[in-house]
C-alpha cells in the first residue's frame, strides 16, 4: 500500500503549482483575482479556530499549574528570550544591509510617493488595554492579549477550587483537544488554500516587480536565513532537536506562515507542532499566543534592512549612533506596539521618524512588501516555536502540575 503524502509535502506542491499558474496567468488571459477566494477561505478557516483553542488550552494550562510562581518564571524567561532574539534579528539585518548596500546606486523614481505612516498608541494605553472590560467582547473581537489575560486569571481561579473545579477543568481540557481535532479537519484544505494564495500573489505582482528591488529582497531573505542558523538552530539544539527534526516538526506552521503572511493563521498549527516536539502545554499555551502578539523577529530584520536601504536611496548618512537607535527602537517597538493591527508599519514609522528618513520611503518598497512579508511572518512564527521549546528545556520536568 502506498504511503500517504504528508500535509507539508502536499502544501509544498500546492505552493509550487501556485507560483507556476500565477506566473502563467497573465499570458493565458486569467485574472489573478480568480484565485484569491481560495486563499481567503483558508485564512478565514484557520483564524476561526485560533481564539477558542487559545482560550481553552490557556485555561486548562493555568489550572493545571498549582504553583503561581512557575507561570511567573515562564513569563520572565519567555520575555527575555523574545527581547534578546529581537535584538539579534535587527543586528543581523543592519550588518548584512551595511555589507551588501541594497539601495546603493538604485535608480527609482521618488516622484508621486505619498508618506505612509501609522503612529503607535501611548504605552500606558497599550498596557491598560491588556485588561478586558468585557471578556466576551475580547473573545468576539479576537483581542489576543485580553484573551490571554482573562484565560490565565480564569485558570488560576479554577485551580483554587481544587476537587470542586475538576469537572470544569475536564471540560476546558476536552474543548482544547476538540479544537485541535477541528484544526486537523481544517488543515485538509491547506494545499488548495496555499495554491490559491501563491497563484494570486504571483499573478497580481508578477515576477517583473521583483527585478528593481531584487537586491533588497536578497538581503532580507539572507538575513532571515542567518537568523535561523545563528539564533534558532542553537536554541533548538539546546532543546534537544537536530536541524532535521526541527524543520520537519515545524514544516506545517512554516508553510502556513509563508503562504498566508499571517502569524495568527499559523498560531494553532504552531502550538500543536511544538507540543508534539516536546514543549510542555503550560509553556506553549502561554508563550505561543504571547509571541504571536509581541515577538516580531521578522519585522525587526525588516526594520534594520529597510532603514539602511531607504537611507542609501535618499543619500542620508547612517552613522553608528543612528544604527544603534534603530536597534533599540526595534526592541522597544515590538513590545510598545503589541496587539496593534499593522504593527510592522507602526514599528517602521517610529524608526524612520527617529533617524530622519522620509516616510515616503515606506511607499518605495510597497511593491515587494508582500514578498518580504512572507519572510517576516515565517521568522516571527519560527521564533515563537523556538521560544516554546527553549523555555520548556530551561524549566525542565514539570513537578508543579496538579
Amino acid at each position: 500500500m502506498a504511503k500517504k503524502m504528508s500535509l507539508p509535502a502536499q502544501m509544498g506542491i500546492g505552493m509550487v503549482l501556485g507560483v507556476i499558474v500565477g506566473a502563467m496567468a497573465p499570458s493565458m488571459g486569467f485574472n489573478a483575482a480568480w484565485f484569491k477566494p481560495l486563499g481567503d477561505l483558508f485564512i478565514t478557516l484557520v483564524r476561526m479556530v485560533v481564539v477558542p483553542l487559545v482560550f481553552c488550552t490557556l485555561i486548562a494550562g493555568a489550572a493545571a499549574v498549582c504553583d503561581v510562581k512557575k507561570l511567573g518564571r515562564v513569563a520572565t524567561k519567555t520575555l527575555l528570550y523574545y527581547i534578546i532574539t529581537t535584538a539579534a534579528a535587527v543586528t543581523i539585518g543592519l550588518i548584512l544591509a551595511n555589507l551588501m548596500d541594497p539601495g546603493a546606486g538604485l535608480d527609482i523614481s521618488l516622484e508621486g510617493l505619498k508618506p505612509k505612516s501609522k503612529d503607535a498608541p501611548p504605552l500606558l494605553k497599550v498596557l491598560m488595554g491588556i485588561i478586558p472590560l468585557n471578556p466576551i467582547e475580547a473573545l468576539a473581537k479576537g483581542n489576543m492579549l485580553q484573551v490571554i489575560f482573562f484565560a490565565i486569571l480564569f485558570g488560576f481561579g479554577l485551580s483554587m477550587l481544587g476537587e470542586k473545579g475538576r469537572p470544569a477543568f475536564a471540560f476546558f481540557d476536552a474543548c482544547g483537544e476538540t479544537m485541535i481535532n477541528v484544526t486537523g479537519i481544517v488543515m485538509k484544505y491547506a494545499p488548495i488554500g496555499v495554491f490559491g494564495l501563491m497563484a494570486f500573489t504571483v499573478g497580481k505582482h508578477g515576477l517583473s516587480v521583483l527585478l528593481p528591488l531584487g537586491k533588497l529582497l536578497v538581503v532580507m531573505y539572507l538575513a532571515a536565513i542567518l537568523q535561523v542558523v545563528l539564533v534558532y538552530l542553537p536554541c533548538a539544539k539546546f532543546a534537544g532537536h537536530s536541524p532535521k527534526s526541527f524543520f520537519a516538526g515545524l514544516a506545517e506552521p512554516l508553510m502556513i506562515a509563508f503562504a498566508t503572511t499571517s502569524s495568527a493563521a499559523a498560531l494553532t498549527s504552531n502550538m500543536i507542532s511544538v507540543q508534539k516536539m516536546g514543549a510542555s502545554k503550560s509553556v506553549s499555551s502561554f508563550s505561543i499566543p504571547l509571541g504571536n502578539t509581541i515577538n516580531m523577529d521578522g519585522a525587526a530584520i525588516y526594520m534594520g534592512v529597510a532603514a539602511i536601504f531607504a537611507a542609501e536611496v535618499y543619500g542620508i548618512p547612517m552613522p553608528f549612533d543612528k544604527q544603534l537607535t534603530v536597534l533599540l527602537l526595534a526592541v522597544l517597538a515590538s513590545i510598545g506596539s503589541m496587539g496593534v493591527p499593522g504593527a510592522a508599519l507602526v514599528m517602521i514609522t517610529m524608526v524612520f521618524t527617529q533617524v530622519g528618513i522620509p516616510l515616503e520611503a515606506v511607499a518605495l518598497i510597497a511593491g515587494v512588501d508582500r514578498i518580504m512579508d512572507m519572510a517576516r511572518t515565517s521568522i516571527n512564527v519560527l521564533g515563537d516555536a523556538t521560544g516554546a521549546l527553549f523555555v520548556t528545556k530551561l524549566e525542565g520536568p514539570d513537578p508543579n502540575e496538579c
